[in-house]
């Protein structure tokens, strides 16, 4: 078993998807480079264990796999939240170049 994240990670990674905009989203990957820059360590990995247990007190659904795959086992209810978002989709998967976020753009 892993050892859970540190509570300071924790609440940075919550903080970071809490600021997507609707209509918009971030891969793991990208949410873990800006927890990175503010804490020093982190990885898509962790931001997803953080997601998986947190996430439910944040838009969860704004955060996908860099490929546009939405969260395993949420597909349905993330689809049906992004779209109503109106969040662009290629088939079942976010079209990533048209819906990705970096903190500090315009929504």
């Amino acid at each position: 078993m892993t050892a859970a994240p540190p509570s300071e990670y924790v609440e940075q990674v919550l903080d970071v998807v809490d600021a997507i905009p609707p209509g918009r989203v971030m891969s793991y990957g990208m949410v873990a480079e800006v927890v990175r820059e503010r804490t020093g360590s982190g990885s898509a990995r962790t931001v997803g264990a953080v997601m998986a247990r947190y996430g439910g007190a944040v838009p969860w659904h704004r955060v996908v796999a860099a490929d546009g795959r939405l969260p395993p086992g949420h597909e349905d209810e993330a689809t049906r939240r992004l779209r109503a978002e109106g969040v662009a989709f290629r088939g079942v998967k976010v079209a990533m170049n048209a819906t990705r976020w970096w903190p500090g753009e315009p929504a």
